[in-house]
């Protein structure tokens, strides 16, 4: 077992209070989500009144060092070095898998043979084939009371939860057209080390998973239907990169002019159609120089229109196309009232949320639905259907390669 540091298993156990049943939760991997995930246990408790208490058991990573320094500035109690020890540790009823994707149906499956719950980030698999290994095993399990769920934060802020829930309501109509684009620039510079996030073998596709996963998974949350088409192309714009040193020595200290090849896209561009006949555009990119994080929605229906940009995410713009056109236009709904999705728990009207309350906000749906014995929302079912998405995209795109010339 790993070794605990000061206090923090105590705190966390009080935090929700000492008359709730625990929910032990194990996390593996500590990076860039594993500190977002952390952060939504840390805070579910303090926030929201919920059945359960989750309790921060152990984190997993393959460094001692670096692992065991991620346990104490992250709020674990434990650390370890091999995540099979953290799966069979009593005090973890469920496993959070916050690794890259090659390691998620290995683990996920592993985590439901052992009778844990399972949340796994996005997107479920690097395989159409992993990730339907997964849904059976989740299925499966299921019967015998463990619950698994894919991590789309973005299905938890606020904005998007009341998009959902208005169209939903048919305040759009039947939707007739959904555009979607996911842009950021982290990979302009050519100098940019060769991450796992660029290789094949470990992270499947390149933006098209890592973005393009996200904006399937809203567009066909929101439109409340899946994508049945798509016709597709995709570019690695540098196709060569500096290789990394150790790990340790950090990402941005680069092996003497040592080059590596770039196995994913840099962009993905598709349309879609929607089972009901609605179309889609698509477009997901980490070579939009100036954009940092910038996800915007758009969907046009018979009846009104409705739109989302994640850099005002606590606002939505609704239009209804039923009011008379000498006074009809795009308006503002702040997205702040205690009658919102999630605000209850919050703050004042007009006090907006952030990035990180998604993840509150996950933890708290998933801890919910563990205590119901209901299944949670996204299942791996729908992360499996993202998938299969994002692999006929990247069968178009392989077809669509050869480019015929336009004559002028």
């Amino acid at each position: 077992m790993g070794q605990p540091h000061e206090g923090d298993e105590a705190g966390a156990r009080a935090d929700a209070g000492p008359d709730k049943p625990a929910l032990g939760v194990g996390m593996v991997g500590y990076a860039f989500m594993g500190a977002a995930h952390s952060q939504g246990w840390r805070t579910v408790g303090r926030v929201f009144d919920l059945p359960r208490r989750p309790v921060l058991a152990a984190v997993c990573g393959r460094d001692p060092q670096a692992v065991r320094a991620a346990a104490d500035r992250l709020g674990w109690a434990a650390a370890e070095t091999d995540w099979r020890a953290l799966i069979a540790r009593d005090d973890v009823d469920l496993v959070d898998i916050c690794t890259p994707g090659d390691s998620h149906a290995e683990i996920a499956l592993a985590a439901l043979a052992a009778g844990k719950h399972v949340l796994c980030e996005k997107p479920l698999a690097n395989t159409v084939e992993e990730a339907e290994a997964m849904t059976r095993a989740a299925e499966e399990a299921a019967t015998r009371g463990q619950l698994a769920m894919v991590g789309f934060n973005y299905r938890r802020l606020p904005a998007t939860s009341l998009a959902r829930k208005m169209v939903a309501e048919g305040r759009l109509g039947a939707l007739r057209h959904v555009r979607v684009t996911y842009l950021q620039d982290w990979l302009v510079d050519p100098q940019f080390p060769l991450t796992w996030r660029l290789r094949k073998e470990t992270a499947g596709s390149g933006s098209l998973g890592d973005l393009g996963a996200h904006i399937v998974d809203l567009a066909q949350y929101l439109a409340g239907e899946p994508v049945v088409g798509v016709s597709a192309l995709t570019e690695t714009f540098v196709r060569e990169r500096p290789v990394p040193q150790a790990a340790s020595s950090g990402l941005s200290a680069v092996s003497g002019g040592e080059l590596g090849p770039v196995t994913v896209d840099d962009a993905a561009l598709f349309t879609g159609r929607f089972a009901s006949g609605a179309l889609a555009s698509f477009e997901a990119t980490r070579y939009a120089t100036g954009r940092k994080n910038s996800l915007r929605i758009e969907l046009n229906g018979e009846k009104g229109s409705l739109a989302f940009d994640l850099e005002r995410l606590n606002e939505l713009s609704y239009l209804d196309g039923t009011e008379p056109g000498t006074h009809a236009g795009f308006r503002r709904i702040l997205v702040t009232e205690p009658d919102h999705p999630y605000l209850e728990a919050w703050w004042p009207p007009g006090h907006g949320l952030g990035y990180e309350h998604t993840f509150v906000h996950q933890a708290r749906d998933l801890v919910h639905a563990i205590a119901a014995g209901e299944q949670p929302l996204p299942s791996f079912a729908d992360g499996l259907q993202v998938q299969r998405v994002l692999a006929a995209v990247e069968e178009s795109a392989e077809k669509n390669s050869v480019y015929t010339p336009i004559a002028s």
